[in-house]
């Protein structure tokens, strides 16, 4: 008996709406068979990260070559000389040894994503419930300055203009809640 392929699960969210949070709660789950995919960056190495466990850190050089050989499912420059991008070699590694893929990625990347992999891959949302309980969140975090919060509340109101060309769209007012129904709408995908 063949293995049955796995699909992808690509989750976006503006920061601060508990994503890495229900991400990590899903992936403890084996009956889902999730892996995370692990990205490729240009950045430096910080801490304790290690080369294909946190990321694929690539010099400039390689990863625009890499471009160039169309080996990127989706990437982004963030800054200028730092990019960031999901390779394919990574998302077909997980998914030929039949787990499920599961991308944290921007929106944008999100959406290229599922253009490229269409009916194999599942597009998920995970918003706050207001901007309000969102600043609240970010505020009771403590790590950012009021500056760099609304930066990242004036990007959360325009990440959430894509909401609706997301397959799904979970609500993270109550984190239980907001588990359980990213979870349902996982098993819904793959049974189907």
């Amino acid at each position: 008996m063949t293995k049955k392929s796995g699909k992808l699960i690509i989750v976006s969210a503006p920061s601060g709406s508990g994503k890495s949070t229900i991400v990590g709660e899903l992936i403890k789950d084996k009956e889902l068979r999730l892996q995370f995919s692990v990205s490729a960056t240009t950045r430096k190495p910080r801490g304790e990260e290690k080369h294909g466990v946190h990321y694929y850190f690539l010099d400039v050089d390689d990863f625009k070559r890499r471009i160039e050989r169309d080996e990127f499912a989706e990437f982004e420059e963030v800054y200028e000389g730092r990019f960031y991008g999901t390779l394919k070699s990574e998302l077909e590694r997980i998914m030929a040894a039949g787990d499920n893929a599961v991308l944290d990625i921007d929106v944008k990347g999100a959406l290229s994503v599922k253009k490229l992999y269409g009916d194999r891959a599942l597009t998920l949302f995970i918003q706050p419930p207001s901007i309000e309980v969102l600043r609240e969140r970010l505020l009771g975090r403590g790590t950012d300055s009021l500056e760099e919060i609304e930066k990242r509340i004036a990007k959360a109101a325009y990440e959430l203009t894509f909401a609706p060309h997301f397959d799904a769209v979970i609500v993270n007012d109550v984190l239980v809640t907001a588990v359980e129904d990213t979870r349902r709408a996982i098993v819904d995908f793959l049974e189907s």
